[in-house]
């Protein structure tokens, strides 16, 4: 390491926008990154538990959770590694009578963690778009207490939900498989230490996707609210940006430079996942900015959302602002 540079410990999951900065290609200018490729959901147990890293991606729904309960140890920027149309990943089976998104009124839902981001975001949609409460669903999570964020943040079932535990004997695939679950808001496979469901779906003759055309279902929604919801932030270890308040913007710039890196490469890489297929004109109008774009200026309207949602659905006492979030030097970027 040269003398000249501030050596920080980095957590990233390994994605287009974050392999630059893994593998060198990118760097961030007086800083000397010694970068993990970790799986976020182990990621954010390990940060959230035990403050790993200096610098690390994080779930907005987490971070907002942590911030409304007190100064946590950590300072965001407003990079956005990772996005997606999470209630397009339901799964539903196919004897359960699950028809339309109503129909997951009274049914057994699987969720890997209830105060997951992407949770978060799929019951917003039910409820904002299909008019589907979280009273109105029995929940069941997969993660145990000592093994999932929520264990690190303090949570507890919001009044009204219907929230059950997994045993640890089982999971969400299996549970599925033998008809005592009739959907799953979100269905994760890959090994980590959090996440114990291994069956693969894609093929099982009894489930299907809740929208058997994700990406018309992806398009419509995009078309009507503008809105491509944000699962990670990244943050900073706020006693670093104390000590050293210009390592903001400079990790910032070198994440910036990394997506960069990528669109190069890229031709269809700043249209939303879903979207890089025929587009109505809808979609076409709503595209007027960046959808990927990095800077709370730009990605406001989906974090104002996100910030909304959890407060609404119980899970913080009061809505956080974004500028409890990220670091001041970043907000008018």
């Amino acid at each position: 390491m040269s003398a000249s540079k501030l050596e920080l410990s980095v957590a990233l999951s390994d994605n287009p926008n974050t392999r630059p900065l893994i593998d060198g290609r990118v760097e961030a200018e007086g800083l000397a990154l010694v970068p993990s490729a970790v799986h976020p959901s182990e990621m954010f147990w390990r940060q959230l538990r035990f403050g790993e890293f200096d610098v690390s991606e994080m779930s907005m729904s987490s971070l907002l959770i942590s911030t409304a309960r007190g100064p946590t140890p950590w300072v965001a920027l407003p990079v956005f590694t990772t996005r997606e149309f999470f209630h397009t990943r339901i799964l539903v089976r196919t004897d359960a009578g699950i028809a339309a998104p109503a129909d997951l009124k009274g049914k057994r839902v699987g969720v890997p963690e209830y105060q997951q981001t992407a949770a978060i975001w799929g019951r917003g949609v039910l409820a904002h778009e299909f008019g589907v409460q979280p009273s109105e669903i029995e929940w069941f999570m997969e993660r145990p207490p000592d093994k999932s964020h929520g264990g690190a943040t303090g949570f507890a079932p919001p009044a009204g939900v219907r929230l059950k535990q997994i045993p640890p004997s089982t999971n969400i695939g299996e549970m599925l498989v033998r008809g005592e679950l009739d959907a799953t808001l979100l269905y994760l496979t890959h090994g980590n230490l959090v996440d114990r469901s291994r069956i693969d779906l894609s093929s099982h003759p009894q489930i299907r996707p809740l929208f058997a055309d994700r990406a018309a279902e992806a398009r419509r929604y995009y078309a009507k609210t503008g809105l491509y919801q944000i699962n990670h932030t990244v943050v900073v270890r706020r006693s670093l940006v104390e000590r050293h308040p210009w390592i903001a913007l400079n990790l910032f710039s070198a994440f910036v430079g990394a997506r960069n890196e990528v669109a190069r490469h890229a031709n269809d890489y700043l249209l939303p996942f879903f979207l890089t297929g025929s587009l109505g004109d809808d979609a076409r109008r709503a595209l007027v900015t960046d959808p990927m774009a990095y800077g709370v200026k730009a990605a406001r309207p989906v974090l104002e959302t996100i910030a909304q949602y959890v407060h609404e659905q119980g899970l913080t006492g009061r809505r956080v602002a974004l500028e409890e979030l990220f670091a001041p030097s970043t907000m008018d970027l």
